[in-house]
């Protein structure tokens, strides 16, 4: 008698406590976020109509929140401050690991990454070959450059990141000039922006394997029920037509829509984040 008690009080106290956070959610909103790509005024424009949507259809506040600079997107994630995000699958495979948050939907296709080098430098033919020497990239945490450290794990057998602002062409243009030894690409960029002559002065050295494309994860605030909600609409026209430029600066020209995804197609993409110098 006294167990089914103490069973049942602790059940009435779960179900207290459930409710006091959702009515904290309630009365606070939630924030949704992307990593600092752009101007604060650029992300509004981006993300405020999902936001806006987002708003209606959960009947709570979601407001878009620019993280100012990477440090402070770093910090606001560990501190588990985000509710929906948009970003890379390094981040959402570390939130789910971390703080239990959950994939919803992603961006059609994966990503993949190209390291190459200069064709007439015969020092550099293999990954061991750039030991010690410079790789141009966009500066961690991107993904493109995560992917080519992941094949160098021991920190005393590494290259030397050169951080290139600029995105993909700035680190084309820093390679092309010398600036160092070999650079990272992601692969649509390498076959469809870098031209035949490009190509030609260029050899391959590693092609990374797919990776599930960016996404949007949702945290362990948001109840089941309301993450299925966020699914459906995404996928809905009303859904594709607010996040339609995200997708159009993000998925290129191929990619239409989001497609829904699950936490297992992220398990695993964190260990790019941890356990490295470059990492979190």
């Amino acid at each position: 008698m006294m167990k089914k008690q103490v069973c049942k009080s602790f059940m009435v106290l779960v179900g207290v406590l459930l409710s006091l956070g959702w009515g904290l959610v309630q009365a606070e909103g939630l924030v949704l976020t992307s990593p600092p790509r752009e101007s604060p005024a650029a992300g509004e424009k981006l993300y405020g109509p999902l936001a806006k949507a987002l708003t209606g259809l959960l009947g709570v506040t979601v407001t878009y929140k620019h993280p100012g600079n990477w440090l402070t997107y770093q910090r606001e994630m560990r501190n588990d401050a985000y509710d929906i995000v948009f970003d890379g699958p390094q981040f959402i495979a570390w939130r789910q690991a971390h703080l239990k948050n959950e994939a919803v939907v992603k961006l059609q296709g994966s990503l993949e990454f190209f390291l190459v080098s200069h064709v007439d430098d015969k020092s550099v033919n293999t990954l061991d070959d750039l030991i010690g020497k410079r790789i141009c990239g966009i500066p961690p945490p991107n993904l493109a450059t995560l992917t080519v450290l992941d094949k160098f794990r021991n920190p005393v057998r590494q290259p030397l990141i050169k951080g290139v602002k600029g995105g993909m062409l700035g680190v084309a243009k820093a390679f092309k000039a010398g600036l160092c030894q070999a650079a990272v690409f992601r692969d649509t960029f390498y076959k469809k922006k870098l031209t035949d002559a490009d190509r030609a002065t260029m050899k391959v050295l590693y092609q990374s394997k797919p990776i599930p494309n960016q996404g949007i994860s949702v945290s362990q605030r948001i109840s089941s029920a309301d993450r299925n909600k966020i699914r459906d609409f995404i996928m809905t026209p009303a859904g594709i037509k607010v996040t339609a430029a995200i997708v159009k600066r993000f998925g290129g020209k191929l990619v239409k829509s989001f497609v829904p995804t699950s936490r297992t197609e992220y398990e695993g993409y964190n260990n790019l984040l941890e356990g490295v110098i470059f990492g979190w």
